[in-house]
């Protein structure tokens, strides 16, 4: 067991399996203590690798108590808290070892399909057939720091392919840049990350933009669309990513390789949600494909535990460029909406910026969708609308009037359930009441019913 365990064990599980020699290896015998330990806590179950044992490899008895433990999990409705440490699939067992990556994937996944959580912290070295099955299929993954983590071991890679690795890959650190690990957890603070992940006691969030966050904007109100466009649009007023953690007691990140898009595990109200939230400050503020998989997952997550979903919004749309492009940003986009409009539990939008074209109306098909005094929503952009009808950018102000994007045009087209006053208090408490409100499926019914009113027989 780890040196600091996350918590005291209850009972340990399946101690007594032993393996045997599937392919009469020489000189291959069993270990009496296996490469997997098993068993629960008070609150969850767990399955910790030891790499003292074997390399940490997994053979049948260490799938078979992954499996077991699993499946437990299910009948006693436990999350499952995965410490990973393996090189890989344990060659003295062949194939009886690989297939073990099939069953303990599919006991992960079946956990999932159960409605129940499970996290993963990948300590150094996590590798090979571990890293490839149920390690990777936790809803929240972390690692060391320093750790080594990757498919096939560094060594594996350099003596197979017969080229030199950078020394930036295989890390903990790279993995967490490229958003296949939400956190960096150093073994001290496993406890306090994991009880946070469950939400046994808080995670701070980050500092907003403004710590001292009275209105998101002093000036006075523009006095036309334009006006309003640029107010949205100005350097000081927090963007998505402030309004949330101003508002949430409690922050655990779901990480992609898109900064624009945030995403977590937070409390809002005492409330635990699933938070997205956009950052203009970052990459001119429009989603990339990645961040529109973030979502995706971050949605999903949401509707199989059964938590509300709150999304703050502040892009002028996704990206276009030819990368987002050849990564299908439009096959995202589409995603994004098709499983917001599958969720099976509550969701609530608030544009609180600049809500630019279908990019931003993925993350805003929910049931309640509300927009903030000064904020706006477009199905493109001015300068984008005047680039297209009239062929001069410079006529953006004129066109901006005619896209009717201001809050008051919104509400009078029943795009949006409600105006909110820019306090921080008065934020809270629409978002507040719109999840009390807020029943699966309004999202069709606004929709539909804005449609209506513009569809003549």
């Amino acid at each position: 067991m780890s040196a600091v365990p996350p918590q005291p064990t209850v009972a340990e599980w399946d101690a007594d399996l032993v393996g045997g020699n599937p392919l009469a290896w020489d000189g291959y015998t069993p270990p009496r203590e296996e490469t997997v330990v098993t068993g629960r806590t008070a609150t969850y179950a767990f399955v910790e690798g030891r790499f003292d044992v074997l390399g940490g490899s997994m053979g049948a008895v260490h799938g078979e108590r992954v499996v077991r433990a699993y499946r437990r999990a299910i009948d006693e409705r436990l999350p499952v808290v995965a410490l990973t440490a393996s090189g890989g699939a344990r060659m003295q067992e062949g194939m009886v070892s690989l297939i073990q990556m099939a069953r303990t994937a599919s006991a992960a996944q079946a956990h999932a399909a159960a409605g129940l959580l499970s996290v993963a912290i990948h300590r150094h070295p996590t590798t090979g057939g571990v890293f490839a099955s149920y390690g990777s299929l936790a809803d929240v993954r972390a690692a060391s720091p320093g750790a080594t983590v990757g498919f096939a071991g560094p060594r594996v890679v350099e003596l197979t392919t017969g080229e030199a690795l950078p020394p930036t890959s295989h890390t903990a650190e790279s993995a967490h840049a490229a958003g296949l690990v939400d956190a960096l957890v150093a073994p001290n603070d496993e406890a306090d990350w994991i009880h946070a992940v469950l939400g046994l006691r808080p995670l701070s969030p980050p500092n907003p933009f403004w710590a001292d966050f009275h209105a998101l904007s002093p000036r006075e109100s523009a006095q036309n669309a334009w006006g309003e466009v640029q107010r949205a649009r100005a350097e000081d007023r927090p963007t998505g990513t402030d309004v949330a953690w101003m508002l949430c007691e409690s922050w655990v990140e779901l990480r992609s390789g898109d900064p624009v898009v945030r995403a977590a595990l937070a409390t809002i109200g005492g409330v635990r949600v699933v938070v997205i939230a956009h950052d203009r400050r970052a990459d001119l503020g429009r989603p990339c494909p990645a961040g529109m998989r973030l979502a995706q997952r971050a949605i999903a997550l949401a509707g199989r535990l059964g938590l509300p979903v709150v999304t703050f919004i502040d892009t002028p749309g996704a990206e276009p460029g030819p990368a987002a492009e050849a990564d299908g940003i439009a096959r995202e986009i589409a995603a994004t909406f098709a499983a917001m409009g599958a969720l099976r539990s509550a969701s609530v939008a608030v544009c609180v910026g600049e809500g630019g074209s279908g990019g931003a109306l993925a993350f805003g098909h929910a049931d309640r969708l509300l927009v903030l005094e000064h904020a706006v929503f477009s199905v493109i952009g001015p300068e984008g609308a005047a680039a297209i009808l009239e062929r001069d950018v410079a006529k953006a102000p004129a066109v901006a009037e005619r896209l009717r994007l201001t809050s008051a045009d919104l509400l009078g087209l029943g795009i949006v359930d409600g105006v909110v006053n820019e306090q921080r208090d008065a934020i809270a408490a629409a978002v507040a009441d719109a999840l009390t409100a807020a029943t699966p499926g309004d999202r069709l019914r606004r929709t539909d019913a804005a449609t209506a009113r513009w569809i003549r027989k």
